[in-house]
């Protein structure tokens, strides 16, 4: 990855996010964005060995990173983690909920480690991020600051493809999920978005093994113009740049050529 190189402006100075999933894709993509658009940022992930190569990128970009090995379906393994970055970057007023796992399969083949997975990954975790730092976030916001919370869902959440059965559910779960965060949070100020991406070139569809899925995706990888991570993250910065009365609700981003 190339190294951040800070501008003169800074738009998200003075900022602290977490971004889960922070080990490669979008994930990865966004943390080198808001570094280098002046946040400090947390980074989670089991891969602790890739968030710090990653976390070397940024510093030697002049940002601030802190590798944080996580895993976010682990209860402790979260707290500690934002008892580390309370500590070291201080209050949290960005997430970015992104970790996730998608491994479309027919039931019929009783796929069950994979859907229990998709479901403890997807949507058990995405609420134990939100829950651990709900609270930061509610104080940046009454701090006067800009405060948000984005969930990456996906566009199966709104959309049907054969054999994503579960993972489309669980996407569905994160956008009504936010929906619900918004009521509650938004009058507070604490922005939360449902970001919705289409097709993006990441290890996301790395270890699909279901061939009905794989064609469509090997068909889909020919005929359009996926998005990148990097074209993903540079959306998230912008989103989160806006003056803070100002809130994507739910941003289904997608591939122009993408029906």
């Amino acid at each position: 990855m190339a190294s951040p190189t800070l501008p003169a402006a800074l738009p998200l100075s003075g900022r602290v996010a977490v971004i889960t999933g922070a080990s490669s894709g979008i994930g990865a993509a966004t943390a080198l964005r808001l570094a280098r658009d002046g946040a400090s940022v947390a980074l989670l992930a089991r891969s602790k060995e890739r968030l710090d190569a990653l976390a070397t990128t940024i510093t030697q970009g002049g940002g601030r990173a802190l590798a944080l090995g996580t895993d976010v379906v682990d209860a402790r393994s979260v707290k500690e983690a934002a008892k580390a970055i309370a500590g070291e970057l201080g209050v949290v007023d960005l997430v970015l909920n992104n970790a996730g796992y998608m491994r479309p399969t027919p039931l019929e083949t009783h796929p069950t480690e994979d859907w229990e997975r998709m479901i403890d990954l997807n949507v058990k975790a995405s609420v134990r991020v939100v829950e651990t730092f709900v609270e930061p976030l509610l104080a940046a916001a009454k701090a006067g600051g800009r405060s948000d919370l984005i969930n990456v869902s996906s566009v199966a959440a709104q959309a049907v493809f054969p054999n994503f059965n579960v993972y489309g559910a669980t996407k569905a779960a994160v956008t009504h999920l936010s929906r619900h965060l918004r009521a509650e949070l938004g009058p507070r100020f604490v922005r939360v978005m449902a970001l919705e991406p289409g097709l993006v070139d990441t290890a996301l569809h790395e270890g699909n093994t279901d061939p009905g899925a794989r064609a469509w995706l090997d068909s889909a990888r020919k005929s359009l113009t996926w998005m990148s991570p990097e074209e993903v993250a540079g959306v998230i910065a912008f989103a989160t740049a806006l003056p803070r009365h100002i809130n994507f609700q739910q941003l289904t981003l997608m591939p122009t050529q993408q029906a």
